[in-house]
């Protein structure tokens, strides 16, 4: 993915909006990027994650980052699989595929994780609901 630059966006349409920060979001994350990140989200951001271990909360843009911090940020291999971004409803819908070695859990080798969310956005993200898939084994050599 390449650099991207958050700009103020003028003349555009709600539906617009949501996408080019749904993309921001989806590539400060591709680029492990926490500062740019925390950019897409309004202070008084909201997350609810659905994760293998069960449901968590999370308050403020802060902690969110911080979530995806830890999730992400010290793997040495990181690729992206696949990314996505789309509208479901009122709703952006931004997804990922990411392969990373080591993940968090202590595990040894490449594991795959899948991630799905439903945002409530317009310039900057308020509301995010998360579902995971759990850091996977990967097979493939």
């Amino acid at each position: 993915m390449s650099e991207t630059t958050r700009r103020p966006v003028q003349g555009v349409t709600s539906s617009t909006t949501k996408w080019s920060i749904g993309g921001l979001f989806l590539e400060a994350l591709a680029q492990r990027d926490f500062d740019q990140m925390a950019d897409c989200f309004k202070p008084e951001a909201t997350m609810r994650a659905l994760l293998p271990y069960g449901p968590v909360d999370f308050q403020g843009a802060a902690n969110i980052v911080d979530a995806f911090r830890l999730w992400f940020g010290s793997a040495q291999g990181f690729e992206v699989r696949d990314g996505t971004v789309g509208d479901v409803g009122d709703r952006l819908h931004v997804s990922w595929r990411l392969r990373l070695n080591p993940p968090p859990t202590g595990e040894q080798g490449w594991h795959v994780i899948e991630q799905q969310a439903y945002l409530r956005a317009g310039e900057r993200i308020d509301v995010l609901d998360l579902l995971c898939s759990g850091f996977m084994p990967d097979g493939q050599r």
